[in-house]
């Protein structure tokens, strides 16, 4: 299939959501208590004229897109960019064109396309800061082998949730970080 193929079978947010089993008032949450800064609408406000497109390969049970999906949407809302959500599970041919670093199926993944279909830009798993604060925790995590490395790895994996939900910094972080992939 192509890109615009890949996007028209997509779900639009509200059946997204809909489709939730995990993460749902978490995700909606975030969504409501983000806004965009009046620069950052201005900005893409601008993108209106170009008739982008947006899929969101992703799925419900995922920490960084329980973060990034809700973000997205106020980028496309702003933007006027249609968006569509695909579950990476049950969509595996697409996902494996944009897997992070040559080998891992992380998600949440954003391939924006013009009316052509053709791919204007790529984000995600996460920004750049994020990627550096996960990378920052994992370093102070026991060795895998160490009898309480799960023990850890799960206090560490809450308290990065409860900050994604929680730090409007976080959440600019990553708005930023999407725009200047598309600004």
């Amino acid at each position: 299939m192509n890109l615009n193929e890949w996007f028209q079978n997509g779900m639009s947010a509200e059946e997204y959501l809909n489709s939730m089993k995990q993460n749902k008032e978490e995700m909606l949450t975030i969504y409501e208590k983000f806004t965009l800064t009046s620069e950052d609408q201005a900005k893409l406000g601008g993108l209106r004229e170009q008739h982008l497109r947006v899929m969101a390969l992703t799925e419900d049970w995922c920490g960084d897109a329980l973060l990034n999906n809700p973000i997205l949407m106020k980028i496309a809302e702003a933007a006027g960019i249609e968006l569509r959500f695909i579950l990476r599970d049950q969509n595996l041919e697409l996902m494996d064109q944009y897997l992070t670093n040559g080998t891992s199926r992380a998600i949440p993944i954003y391939i924006f396309i013009n009316e052509e279909g053709n791919e204007v830009a790529v984000w995600g798993p996460r920004a750049a800061e994020m990627q550096a604060l996960v990378m920052e925790r994992r370093a102070d995590l026991p060795d895998k082998d160490a009898p309480d490395f799960q023990e850890k790895q799960m206090a560490m994996y809450k308290q990065l949730r409860e900050s994604y939900l929680k730090d409007a910094g976080i959440w600019q972080t990553v708005a930023d970080s999407i725009i200047s992939k598309l600004i």
